[in-house]
């Protein structure tokens, strides 16, 4: 069997069960796990509807153009649907949207115009002004305004919403999403309720969005708008898409515990899911505590996680942004010369001159177990030379043994000072040969020193041995 096109493979998404997250709670805790959709995330299923409403009302004739404000996941939608029909298609989207939201974007053919995240929604730069003013400019275009289009909790309450009463049974107690557009938790939450009244929807909000307090306080406070990391989630507008009366409770999330359950969600469950994933599951641990003593074993909470980790690798998976940001832990504040007194042998830097024959530089590796070696000619570092290149060498020319390093050594080991912190020291690592050069100075005896990630994955151990694993 197979699809007429990409379109047929959007929606039912698995349902998968949370385990070591969620092992203390007393319900059952499922994931709606939307990057199994064909453009990665949950916004493939309102991409179609949206494009095919827009056909039905006459508002795009064939070669006509799209033109959408986006996050990242809904232009991936619209993206793959304007492909399948023919369309071309413009997107706005903010500076503060991962690298790998526009690459996939402009990836799939869109182009993309970029716009600066903090102004106000009715300021000329904000995305939403650029993309209704290019659909006032450009003919047979249309702006598909996902945060007022009913197709968009429309879809949700068509496939979403069935989704999960099928797949649960008609077990399902809660369901939890985050609220951006409103569509999904608004259009799945009213199908939902339709179904069974217990049923409690819960929304979660990053703090700097405008949701959580309005919700509570029925107040729309511009003071508790303010600059947020978590993408693709939350509003500092009230979208016509977001239906609170189907939403029973509301939690807000600040981005810190969002982006460390993303990285939890991928190592502890499988699931490498992106930072609205990570926000919509810490808010319903946060609920689910704050609410323990009602829940029982026959509760089955369901929080939609809707894309893939994939779109931000440049920063929630990325530990120096983690780091830089306040979301991770710093690394220990370990100097390369103590990664190498922390090493249990303290011998001599072993060398290779370029004249040495290859054979007996060999010989030398194998008795000392070493599989690099800096090459020094008078004092000064002049190359190196690796296993690597050896092997590729002999493999081309078995008698090469005769030969000079100097026919196969490479570019030399980066020299670093032997203060040089972890984070650089860890970066020149990775970028290189995975060796460098230590140098101790004129006023020390040693000269220099090679050191290896297998070196600084040793002394990271040890010293995480020093305070119960943890740093």
């Amino acid at each position: 069997m197979w699809h007429d096109s990409v379109l047929d493979t959007i929606g039912d998404t698995p349902l998968v069960r949370i385990n070591e997250i969620a092992e203390d709670l007393p319900c059952t805790v499922l994931g709606k796990v939307e990057f199994f959709n064909p453009g990665g995330s949950v916004k493939d299923r309102i991409g179609i509807s949206m494009v095919e409403d827009a056909e039905e009302k006459g508002l795009i004739e064939p070669g006509g153009t799209i033109i959408e404000g986006t996050s990242g996941n809904t232009g991936a939608g619209l993206a793959i649907a304007a492909i399948a029909k023919g369309y071309r298609c413009i997107f706005t989207t903010t500076d503060k949207q991962s690298r790998e939201k526009v690459d996939v974007l402009r990836g799939l053919g869109a182009e993309v115009l970029i716009c600066p995240t903090n102004v106000e929604p009715d300021d000329p730069r904000s995305y939403y002004s650029v993309a209704k003013r290019l659909s006032e400019e450009i003919p047979n275009s249309v702006y598909l305004n996902q945060y007022d289009n009913p197709s968009n909790p429309k879809i949700h309450y068509e496939t979403t919403g069935p989704e999960l009463w099928e797949q649960t049974e008609g077990q399902i107690t809660h369901y939890v999403a985050g609220a951006g557009t409103g569509g999904t938790i608004s259009g799945t939450g009213r199908y939902l309720k339709e179904q069974s009244e217990d049923v409690t929807v819960i929304g979660v909000d990053p703090a700097g969005s405008v949701f959580h307090k309005y919700f509570h306080e029925g107040v729309f406070d511009e003071d508790e708008i303010y600059p947020y990391f978590t993408e693709g989630v939350g509003e500092d507008i009230l979208p016509d898409n977001m239906n609170f009366d189907v939403v029973d409770d509301f939690v807000q999330v600040e981005d810190k515990p969002a982006m460390q359950m993303t990285r939890r969600l991928a190592q502890e469950e499988g699931l490498f899911i992106g930072q609205s994933c990570g926000m919509a599951m810490a808010g319903a641990l946060k609920w689910m505590e704050d609410h323990r003593d009602t829940l029982t074993a026959d509760d089955v909470v369901v929080v939609i996680l809707p894309d893939s980790g994939f779109r931000y690798l440049s920063k929630t998976y990325n530990d120096e942004w983690m780091r830089n940001h306040g979301f991770l832990e710093r690394k220990p504040d370990v100097t390369a010369d103590e990664v190498l007194n922390l090493r249990p042998d303290h011998s001599d830097l072993i060398a290779a001159a370029p004249g040495d024959a290859i054979g007996s530089v060999i010989e030398r590796m194998t008795a000392e177990g070493i599989s690099q070696m800096p090459v020094i000619d008078g004092g000064e570092v002049v190359g190196s030379v690796t296993e690597t290149r050896i092997l590729n060498r002999l493999i081309d020319a078995p008698d090469a043994r005769t030969k000079s390093v100097r026919t196969i050594m490479g570019d030399p080991f980066p020299v670093v000072p032997a203060s040089l912190h972890l984070d650089h020291l860890s970066a020149y690592l990775e970028q290189n040969a995975g060796a460098v050069l230590v140098d101790h100075g004129p006023d020390s005896r040693q000269g220099y020193s090679v050191l290896t990630k297998s070196d600084l994955i040793s002394a990271l151990a040890r010293v995480g041995e020093g305070t119960n694993g943890r740093s």
